[in-house]
């Protein structure tokens, strides 16, 4: 695809990707929602915290 070029190692795998900035300027909405999308697979496997824990975490530090 125009305007994305791969960083390889030694055996030609792909370890890394560049976006070109007009190329984010023009579909940033769509790269923003796939990073998010990576970001939540990355996190997957992490323990979740309840809500009210948070809520209550968030009220003892004066956030809200």
């Amino acid at each position: 695809m125009k305007g994305i070029s791969y960083i390889t190692d030694d055996h030609n795998k792909k370890k890394a990707v560049i976006i070109d900035y007009n190329l984010f300027k023009k579909h940033g909405e769509i790269l923003d929602d796939m990073l998010d999308v990576i970001i939540a697979e990355a996190r997957e496997e992490e323990e979740s915290i309840p809500f009210e824990k948070v809520l209550s975490q968030l009220k003892k530090k004066g956030k809200i």
